[in-house]
């Protein structure tokens, strides 16, 4: 599979998280590291995203959840390197009370579409996501959209293991990036 990157939201994704449980599975996968995952600063999170994506050996698949998704967002309008594509879970409205405090300096989100091929996954029951602010933002920045039913923030509190589904999602985003790829040269798939 391609090169991965996780890109956690606010707090870093703890042990029970499924992109830590992700990554402990594999230890290919690599993980962006800002200065404080409690204290987020924008500016900081996009140098550190710029780090690790200039390391890759390959485009590699961004794998953002929450405010690592308005990250992505954000960073690849500033920056010019080669991301294959990303699966963006959990996308919040920054305007939801109790995140607006967390994070400011994230609170002015890109409404042009991604350069690279994109998944938004979701929950009908996400708290940050109450008033279907990932459905827009799957319009604006052209990004393919799943829901995946009452999950919650989709994260370590929902229970999810090792959430294969999630992996699955992946593998089908990657397997479709390269067959339009692949069509887009001018070969059949």
């Amino acid at each position: 599979m391609t090169e991965l990157i996780m890109v956690p939201g606010f707090g870093g994704s703890g042990q029970a998280h499924w992109q830590s449980r992700w990554e402990k599975n594999d230890p290919s996968i690599r993980r962006f590291k800002p200065r404080s995952w409690d204290d987020p600063e924008l500016s900081d999170w996009i140098e550190a995203l710029e780090l690790i994506v200039s390391k890759a050996s390959s485009p590699p698949v961004l794998v953002a959840h929450s405010l690592g998704c308005l990250l992505v967002a954000s960073w690849q309008q500033v920056s010019s390197l080669p991301v294959s594509a990303a699966m963006l879970v959990a996308v919040p409205d920054p305007h939801t009370p109790g995140f607006s405090d967390t994070a400011p300096s994230f609170n002015t989100v890109p409404a042009e579409p991604l350069r690279f091929p994109s998944l938004i996954v979701s929950s009908t029951n996400d708290p940050y996501d109450a008033l279907g602010y990932s459905k827009v933002k799957a319009r604006h920045w052209k990004s393919d959209f799943h829901s995946l039913g009452p999950l919650g923030h989709i994260n370590g509190d929902s229970g999810l293991g090792d959430w294969p589904e999630g992996m699955h999602l992946l593998k089908e985003l990657v397997n479709r990036k390269t067959a339009r790829s692949y069509s887009i040269n001018g070969h059949s798939t």
